[in-house]
Order: C-alpha cells, then sequence, then structure tokens
C-alpha cells in the first residue's frame, strides 16, 4: 500500500508540475521570458530646445536714418557709432554690446540701414545682411513711409504690409533660422508734439522734415488736425501690420508697441533737428530692444 502511494503521489506531482509548465507558457507567449517588473521608472523625455535663443552670437541692423544715428552727433550727418542696434558708443550701449559684449560686438555686427529709406528698401537691405548669416537681425522701418510731402502720398497699409512681407520672405529663403526682432514706428504726433515748443526745432522742420505731420506746426485748425490725424493713424496701422506679419514667423519678436507708447521728450531728440532720436534716444531704444530680445515670452 505504501508503495501504491507513494507512486501516485509522484503521479499527481508530475501532473501539476506539467500543467503549471503549461500555464507559463501560456502567459508569456511560448518559451519568451516572464515579463518585467512594470516599477521600473520610465526615463525623463529630453527638454525641447527653445525657439527663440534670448542670446545670439551675431546681429545685423536694417532700417532708415533712426538705426543710422543720423543727426546724433553732427547736423545732417550720419553717426553709426551711437546707433541703438548695433553702435559702439558707451553712453549708448547698445543692443549688440550689451548681448555680444564690446569686442563682439565690433566684430559680429552690423549695420545696413540707410538714411531716408522705406519699407520698399528693406529686401535689398535684408539680401545684404543675409551674407553676413547673423543670429539675429533688428529691422525699424516704417516712418519715412508716413513722412511724406503730404498725407496723401503716404504708403498705402497694403503696399506696407507686401513689402514687409517681402522683406521676410527675402530673409527667411536665406536663413530659416534667423531671429528677427521688429521695433513698431515711433509716435510721430507725439513728435510734433514735442519739438514745436523750441523756436529752433520748428524752423529745421522748414527745410522739409517729415511735412506730413511736421508742416505748419503751429496750425491748429480743422485741416491741420484733420492732416496730423490721418498720419498718425496710417502709424497706427503700419504698425499692426508689424505686428500680425511678425506673428506668422515663430522665430520673430514684435516689440509689442513698446517704441510707439514710449513717453519721450525733448532730451531723447536731437537738438540739431528736433525729430532725430539724440545719444539719450539712442540708449532709450537700445534698452527697450534688449529687454524684448532677451525676454523669455514674447513680448503681448
Amino acid at each position: 500500500m505504501r508503495n501504491r502511494s507513494h507512486r501516485s503521489r509522484a503521479v499527481l506531482a508530475i501532473a501539476v508540475a506539467a500543467l503549471l509548465g503549461a500555464a507559463g507558457c501560456d502567459a508569456t507567449g511560448g518559451n519568451s521570458p516572464a515579463p518585467r517588473s512594470t516599477t521600473a521608472k520610465a526615463l525623463p523625455s529630453p527638454k525641447p530646445t527653445p525657439t527663440w535663443d534670448r542670446s545670439p552670437e551675431s546681429v545685423a541692423a536694417v532700417g532708415d536714418s533712426i538705426t543710422r544715428g543720423f543727426d546724433a552727433c553732427t547736423v545732417l550727418s550720419d553717426c553709426p557709432e551711437v546707433s541703438w542696434a548695433t553702435g559702439s558708443d558707451a553712453q549708448v550701449n547698445s543692443l549688440a554690446v550689451r548681448l555680444l559684449g564690446k569686442a563682439g560686438a565690433a566684430t559680429h555686427s552690423w549695420n545696413y540701414a540707410v538714411t531716408g529709406a522705406r519699407m520698399a528698401d528693406l529686401p535689398g537691405q535684408m539680401a545684404q545682411a543675409a551674407t553676413r548669416k547673423p543670429e539675429l537681425v533688428t529691422v525699424m522701418a516704417g516712418a519715412n513711409d508716413a513722412c511724406r510731402s503730404s498725407a496723401s502720398a503716404m504708403t498705402s497699409v497694403a503696399d506696407f504690409r507686401a513689402e514687409f512681407e517681402d522683406a521676410m520672405d527675402t530673409l527667411r529663403s536665406a536663413l530659416p533660422k534667423t531671429q528677427v526682432y521688429v521695433s513698431s514706428v515711433p509716435d510721430l504726433k507725439r513728435l510734433w508734439s514735442q519739438g514745436r515748443t523750441n523756436p529752433l526745432g520748428k524752423q529745421v522742420w522748414k527745410l522739409g522734415i517729415c511735412p506730413s505731420m511736421l508742416g505748419d506746426p503751429d496750425a491748429l485748425d480743422t485741416a491741420a488736425t484733420l492732416r496730423r490725424g490721418k498720419v498718425q493713424d496710417r502709424v497706427e496701422a503700419y504698425n499692426k501690420v508689424l505686428e500680425d506679419v511678425c506673428a506668422q514667423d515663430r522665430r520673430c519678436r514684435f516689440d509689442g508697441g513698446a517704441v510707439f507708447d514710449y513717453r519721450f521728450g525733448t532730451d531723447q531728440l536731437s537738438h540739431w533737428d528736433w525729430f532725430h532720436p539724440s545719444k539719450d534716444g539712442q540708449a532709450r531704444l537700445a534698452e527697450i530692444a534688449y529687454r524684448t530680445v532677451t525676454a523669455r515670452r514674447p513680448v503681448t
């Protein structure tokens, strides 16, 4: 009996082992090993590289007389060393100097702005700037599109948009990843209200500086008021274009209207013409640009 019982227990053990073995194969898919523990921690996903680099290593500037430092040093002359964008003057502390340091700005910043330029000239300037392969391009243009012989001669909003889009396309076709800082057009009506308090300034304006806004500066009749209002409305429309077009490019930052909104006084105006920025005015423009470029998020 003991032998029979012993054999029965042995047979039962073999049967149980076979059953468990079959169950194990079914659970893991044939002869594959048992699944690993699900308690192992997953590796963290790498952080995405930010689209906007707050510390570019080279700067090119395009635009008009403001970026050339016109009338900031001597009468009726460019003075690029005090340019808000690329100048070397310590009092201005330009955007390029703030970003690159004095030595870096001297070798890795370039100024392609031209006194008198309008938005139609920007595509050509962009093409020149692209040859340097800058990591950042600064744009300040539009004042001359509003400062015409009369309000009716101002660049239309549609043309202004098409020309700015052309300029951006010109840059993008050559440099898809270059960043762009776009300044708003300054408040021309405030220029009139500030400069008209100076008799010398009004005499200089008679030479033909922005006649659509500054012509007959003491006239306050209905016609003069309407004329200045049209110019101001056009400047605001230009700024909306700059904002809209820039918003379509993820590597473009508009200043949020900071230059237009800046409450400058006579200290920020050239005492040669009471229209262009003085050294102090150039420094204020550099501050606004640096704040926009280095902000963690775009200005809204």
